[in-house]
């Protein structure tokens, strides 16, 4: 197995191949794991002058949370919806792929520099976005990159979607305590 912090450091250049590799290897699962959560980390270090330490908390939580949700999306969206004919992929393999698009999200850490939060979280939010396109292009093997952005919009539309249903319903129970 591939050291992780090369294949972070691959993922955040955004090499296709380390989105291949990690589709193919099982065992990438505990790494892809510990992208997510060490990028939800440096989120929640970024904006900690916005959310405390609650916020670092529960962004960790809520990245693990929408991370399989949105390979769960990805998965049915890519393989049922908008399938090329050489589609094939489980839902594990878009676990491993997309937890390592997280890892530009690492720079969010950055953000705690008060004049730079904004910026910080602008520009790893397109870079994950543009990680997220690759890595679904490779372990879905499409051949286009176009149909790979789609499907990252369809299931980026429908993660936010659900991530504002659970934040109004969070909002709601913390309203009546």
């Amino acid at each position: 197995m591939e050291g992780i912090a090369d294949r972070v450091i691959r993922a955040a250049k955004l090499d296709p191949q380390v989105y291949e590799e990690v589709e193919a290897d099982p065992r990438a699962l505990n790494q892809a794991i510990t992208v997510v959560i060490a990028s939800g980390i440096a989120a929640g270090i970024g904006s900690i002058a916005q959310s405390g330490l609650a916020g670092l908390f529960f962004g960790t939580i809520i990245a693990l949370i929408a991370w399989y949700v949105w390979a769960f999306i990805t998965y049915y969206v890519g393989t049922k919806w908008l399938p090329e004919p050489q589609t094939h992929a489980t839902h594990g393999e878009l676990l491993r792929a997309i937890g390592f698009s997280s890892a530009p999200g690492l720079i969010r850490v950055l953000g705690v520099i008060p004049f730079l939060t904004n910026f910080v979280f602008i520009v790893s939010g397109i870079w994950m976005l543009a990680a997220m396109v690759i890595a679904v292009r490779q372990a879905l093997d499409y051949k286009s990159t176009a149909r790979a952005i789609g499907v990252c919009l369809i299931g980026w539309a429908i993660n936010i979607a659900i991530i504002w249903i659970f934040a109004l319903i969070t909002r709601a129970a913390g309203a009546m305590t």
